[in-house]
């Protein structure tokens, strides 16, 4: 049974941030962007996985597996490719509509590698 409808696609920062936020989320915020980007700032909570990784052919993360996932990365671009090949190899998967960038713009917490405030590279 899938969590989001099929087709659906991309969601809104809102609708990513009330899947994936708080203690019983559905959804796991799956970032895509690579091992810099994330060290610089990510959302607080997320799990990663480079685009480049799951491209070539490397399982998701534990607490990813089995989930419905929203992916995000820094402007939407990476997360819509990630989601797509998620979906072909049977995930639960959409994509963030303006990545991390629409996040901080709409006043989400970014953090860095060491769990300070964080920046969007």
């Amino acid at each position: 049974m899938f969590f989001f409808r099929r087709g659906e696609g991309r969601v809104t920062i809102g609708e990513a941030v009330r899947r994936t936020q708080g203690a019983k989320a559905p959804a796991v915020l799956l970032d895509v962007r690579e091992q810099d980007e994330w060290d610089a700032g990510h959302a607080p909570g997320a799990v990663h996985a480079p685009l480049s990784r799951l491209a070539a052919g490397a399982a998701l993360p534990s607490e990813a597996r089995a989930r419905p996932l929203v992916v995000i990365c820094r402007s939407g671009h990476r997360s819509q490719q990630a989601a797509g090949l998620l979906t072909e190899r049977g995930a639960d998967a959409v994509d963030v509509k303006g990545g991390m960038r629409a996040w901080a713009a709409a006043g989400h917490p970014v953090i860095d590698a060491r769990g300070n405030g964080g920046s969007i590279a």
